[in-house]
């Protein structure tokens, strides 16, 4: 089995060239402890096949290789709901019955594994598989990383790399790069991800925006001239709304350090998806001007949030942005087959007509 056929559409995980690399992930924490983990995922050439994923405990997988389905094996000790593009081990967000979500962003030239080697195919593991894996196998941050040691992610498209953020219910959460062959684990102190470049030049560069501040500006004069805001938010003057990597990870950051820290899970969860609203792309300024766009409402194509705490998974997608929710605790993941259903039923916005009598 050849690598192109299986892995069809694999650098569709938030863009398939440096221009189309923009997903963006934040996460909350309610007045109760709630924790959450939101994000938005992007591809602006095609729809893609994005479906959901149920794993009953047990379910036995054998990960992919450049070679065909003969990596690494392995089998669910947790039942685990993902969201995934075309093709349902490729779980971009999920979570588990344990409480632990991980989510893949696109990370070009930035990420770099160790070539493969077939001699190593029993412990090597698809990049685009590795939230399978680890859904399925562990229960916390911790046991991540002490896992990761025995496993080999490669890349089986050339070119194609990716990085993780993970996270459990205790809201700890990290993020996971590997560079040069070498997997590196960072803490995540502003709990915001986005793309290339890596994830501590991120951080440095939020210092170029420390004159930043929610709110009004204050008035000063110019000689005899004052000089005062013209409109509201004036202390976020300067901050970056283009849709690169590097602008939408600054944005993130300043959008969830000032938003209000709600009583509720649920409250927060449609907090986030608000906030995530503001990182919706449109399809056209993902294109050179005068090529052909393809039919399409976006180029987000979806947008989930989870709710580590209650295990919860909510989602809307481009085409119905009516949200929707996967209760796990309503899921007996002992007795559950193995399934994938499409994110939407139809491509199509239901809209509730109101009668005026």
């Amino acid at each position: 089995m050849k690598a192109k056929s299986i892995f069809l559409g694999v650098a569709a995980i938030c863009g398939a060239t440096f221009e189309m690399d923009a997903c963006t992930g934040i996460s909350l924490t309610a007045k109760d402890g709630s924790f959450i983990m939101a994000r938005t995922i992007e591809w602006a050439k095609t729809r893609m096949n994005n479906k959901m994923v149920i794993i009953p405990i047990g379910k036995e997988f054998t990960s992919y290789t450049p070679t065909g389905v003969n990596g690494v094996t392995y089998s669910a000790k947790y039942g685990v709901v993902g969201l995934c593009v075309e093709n349902p081990h490729f779980i971009a967000e999920g979570l588990n019955t344990a409480g632990l979500s991980c989510g893949l962003f696109f990370f070009p030239k930035y990420g770099s594994y160790l070539p493969y080697d077939p001699r190593h195919n029993k412990k090597t593991l698809a990049d685009l598989q590795a939230n399978e894996w680890i859904l399925t196998q562990f229960a916390n941050v911790e046991e991540v990383k002490r896992g990761i040691k025995d496993i080999r992610i490669t890349a089986v498209e050339e070119g194609v790399a990716l990085h993780w953020r993970i996270a459990d219910s205790s809201g700890k959460q990290i993020v996971m790069e590997i560079i040069d062959g070498e997997v590196k684990f960072y803490d995540n102190p502003v709990g915001v991800l986005t793309n290339a470049p890596g994830f501590e030049w991120h951080l440095s560069n939020l210092s170029n925006y420390v004159n930043l501040f929610p709110g009004t500006a204050p008035s000063w004069n110019i000689g005899e001239y004052k000089v005062e805001p013209i409109g509201s938010s004036s202390g976020m003057l300067g901050l970056p709304g283009d849709a690169t990597p590097v602008s939408r990870f600054i944005r993130a950051a300043f959008f969830k350090a000032t938003a209000p820290v709600l009583d509720t899970a649920e409250e927060t969860v449609m907090q986030s998806f608000h906030l995530l609203n503001s990182f919706d792309i449109p399809l056209a300024i993902e294109h050179n001007k005068g090529a052909k766009l393809p039919y399409m409402p976006s180029a987000t194509q979806w947008t989930s949030s989870i709710d580590l705490t209650h295990l919860k998974v909510y989602y809307h997608t481009a085409y119905n942005i009516n949200i929707r929710c996967i209760d796990l605790k309503s899921i007996d993941f002992n007795k559950v087959q193995y399934q994938e259903h499409p994110l939407d039923k139809e491509n199509r916005q239901p809209v509730e007509m109101i009668v005026i009598k």
